[in-house]
């Protein structure tokens, strides 16, 4: 009997995400090829070779029983999904990888047991690993440990959108060794939970200390995103090396952006002036995404594209102003996940007959 898990991870590997038409009839992800399924034209002629609606969210749970979500909504239909066992605790997994680590290295024991294995809690695991990486001589770790703990162990959303990235960036990144290997040393990671932390204090009009962690990240890790700036779970910042996220920029579940990439204005307006990037979108390096723009679910763009129009779902642009691959009356559409498959080649390839 075929098991489904529990959606409690972004990655293509462990679950099926649910697709579903303005019918009745779901679409879902193949968890090994990312290739979207949709049904045959006999069973639905009006619906085939059509991508309708969003990915589903569902809250994380993380105990080890059979457990049932609650009826899906998506536009006009719903549907009910039967979970199997689920996945272990990332807590639990990250505790496990950490005692092997220092059975391999126990030069490293005191580090490990410093920054996880002295540990009860996740939440007091990673408040500790952040204030020591953002202290200074005149702002002490002690003061932003217990800032960011409060925060963390009273919002449950955050949680559950940290271990989303942590399994993001393990199932998408070839050069993540292990869940502790990204905790402790892919600052990308670390920079986008700090973020989770300013935001909630930005959005309590708590915003001189949450544009103070901004900057501490600035200059610590070399990313520097704004605090107003709202982001999804199941985050990969790849290398994320200059980074730069406006303050009105929105980023949705399941991407992935390689470092080097602005999502910034146009410099001529303000208010609600920054990009608004779906669900599934790959942003390569170097890439510019300017104004109050919408990059539609699914979207791959090329490295080094300057953006500046509205990119539609599961489209590909690549180039200096980016351009549609396939061309703006037939653009070529893509039939997987480019945030899960991390390939920024596929189709630019073959629209371009140059090599540089």
């Amino acid at each position: 009997m075929m098991r489904r898990h529990s959606l409690v991870t972004a990655s293509p590997k462990q679950v099926s995400l649910f697709f579903v038409g303005h019918k009745s009839n779901p679409t879902t992800i193949h968890p090994h090829t990312h290739t979207l399924l949709t049904p045959s034209p006999k069973q639905d002629p009006q619906n085939h070779n059509q991508w309708w609606g969003h990915p589903k969210t569902i809250k994380p749970s993380f105990n080890h029983s059979r457990i049932r979500f609650n009826t899906l909504h998506t536009g006009s239909t719903e549907e009910q999904v039967e979970t199997g066992e689920v996945e272990v605790d990332v807590w639990t997994k990250m505790q496990e990888e950490a005692k092997l680590d220092v059975t391999e290295e126990p030069i490293l024991s005191n580090y490990y047991n410093t920054s996880i294995l002295s540990h009860k809690t996740l939440e007091t695991a990673l408040a500790n690993h952040l204030a020591i990486n953002l202290s200074s001589t005149s702002l002490p770790s002690s003061t932003l440990s217990d800032l960011f703990v409060t925060v963390l162990e009273t919002d449950q959303a955050i949680m559950d959108a940290v271990k989303c990235d942590l399994r993001a960036v393990k199932e998408r990144d070839p050069a993540c060794i292990s869940h502790v290997h990204c905790f402790l040393n892919f600052k990308g990671f670390l920079a986008c939970q700090a973020h989770r932390v300013a935001h909630k204090l930005w959005l309590q009009g708590r915003k001189i200390l949450a544009v103070m962690i901004q900057n501490r990240v600035s200059e610590i890790f070399a990313v520097d995103v704004h605090p107003g700036a709202r982001i999804g779970s199941g985050i990969l910042l790849d290398h994320a090396t200059g980074i730069v996220v406006g303050e009105t920029a929105v980023i949705g579940n399941n991407v992935s952006i390689l470092h080097s990439v602005t999502l910034g204005g146009t410099g001529k307006v303000s208010g609600d002036r920054h990009p608004k990037i779906g669900d599934g979108v790959l942003i390569g390096a170097g890439t510019c995404i300017l104004g109050n723009i919408k990059v539609g679910d699914g979207a791959k763009i090329g490295a080094g594209s300057v953006v500046i129009k509205d990119v539609p779902p599961r489209t590909t642009v690549v180039g200096n102003p980016a351009k549609l691959v396939g061309g703006k009356n037939n653009p070529v559409k893509l039939d997987k996940i480019p945030s899960f498959t991390m390939d920024h080649t596929s189709h630019i390839a073959d629209f371009y007959d140059y090599c540089v």
